[in-house]
């Protein structure tokens, strides 16, 4: 083997002086050589480039991918530059196990065929996820990844490469500073100049790579819009996937769920009493009589106001059109143009909702209502 000792001794002769020359300047007992300010300038921003960069790009990674063992998986993957496996994401996996799970139930079954709906959509969701991911993968996390492991790693030898030269130059210095014969000074003389030409050239190099930073945010300002874009059209397929669940579960459920608000003639015998609809809609219309009071044995028996609590879903605002007084403690007075909370509970006769104005609650009749989306 071919070992060159008065290389390696050249080599740790001058890692000695670099680190004597940085040892004595840290302790302020010797001179250093600062950077002009715009090339100051230039290395500041880009360490701030470097690291907002570097932040953004784990926190995109973490909001792409939550799991930190998948990541690590991933990052393995890359560097054996090997093909990263497709994943099933969470909401195909969930469309997988209630579609399952209706074949357990029955498809024919009403809970089965919901089951079964709702799994094809979480699927379609979970098919849009992944090509979100894969989309943002490509479009803006490896444009970041390679600044950091190509362009960075590059700027960052030139600048330890600059920080030796100006070691190399201030050691010259030092050594004219010291010298006492003319030979000498003409020695030092003569390795300043080198290391002075080495030095302007390595700072040369240094700055028009820092000066690529420029280019780096506009590139990064690309991406960043296609990250935008991948995003918005992710959000929009799954809000047009949810829609198109919602319709398709209000058409096949529509007579197993019916509209909480909707009158039921055919549930309460025929109405003696005005129309909702005609008397909450038009306008100028004179105060409705007042509905008869549901005498209905099973109501009276089981419905307590002061027991009654609003259900998780169904409650609706609605607006009064007429004053209307409470005949008794179950009901709630009304007053014109105030708005109240209304929703409506089992057993309860069509004609009456329950209203709710801060802390009072009671029976309302729709007729002096006019509900609101």
């Amino acid at each position: 083997m071919d070992f060159n000792v008065k290389k390696l001794a050249s080599d740790a002769g001058v890692f000695f002086t670099r680190a004597v020359q940085y040892t004595e300047e840290k302790l302020g007992q010797a001179e250093k050589t600062e950077l002009d300010a715009h090339l100051e300038n230039l290395i500041a921003r880009a360490d701030c480039t470097k690291n907002w960069t570097e932040k953004i790009f784990r926190q995109t990674e973490v909001l792409l991918q939550p799991n930190p063992s998948a990541r690590i998986e991933e990052f393995f993957y890359e560097k054996l530059d090997r093909k990263i496996p497709s994943r099933t994401t969470n909401a195909e996996l969930l469309g997988q196990y209630m579609q399952d799970a209706a074949k357990e139930f029955g498809p024919g079954t009403p809970y089965g065929s919901t089951l079964i709906t709702v799994g094809d959509f979480q699927k379609r969701l979970g098919g849009a996820e992944r090509e979100f991911l894969h989309t943002s993968a490509i479009n803006f996390l490896a444009p970041l990844r390679n600044f950091l492991e190509g362009d960075w790693k590059t700027i960052s030898k030139e600048r330890r490469l600059l920080e030796n030269r100006r070691l190399d130059l201030d050691v010259c210095k030092a050594r004219l500073k010291k010298a006492k014969s003319a030979e000498a000074k003409a020695a030092a003389e003569h390795e300043l100049r080198v290391a002075q030409t080495e030095f302007d050239r390595q700072a040369e190099v240094t700055r028009l790579l820092l000066e690529g930073i420029s280019s780096t945010h506009v590139n990064h300002l690309r991406c960043l819009h296609e990250f935008v874009e991948a995003q918005a059209a992710y959000y929009i397929q799954c809000h047009k996937h949810m829609q198109d669940l919602q319709k398709e579960l209000s058409s096949a459920n529509g007579d197993t769920f019916p509209n909480a608000f909707a009158v039921n003639a055919s549930t309460s015998g025929v109405s003696t009493g005005p129309s909702p609809l005609s008397t909450a809609t038009l306008p100028g219309a004179s105060s409705p009589s007042r509905p008869p009071n549901p005498s209905n044995a099973l109501e009276s028996s089981t419905l307590k106001i002061e027991e009654v609590k609003p259900p998780a879903t169904g409650t609706r605002k609605a607006k009064v059109l007429y004053d209307y007084d409470a005949a008794d403690t179950s009901e709630l007075s009304l007053l014109s143009d105030e708005l109240i909370t209304v929703y409506t509970v089992p057993g309860m006769d069509p004609d009456w909702l329950i209203g709710e104005r801060g802390n009072q609650k009671g029976k309302v009749p729709v007729t002096y209502l006019e509900l609101l989306s």
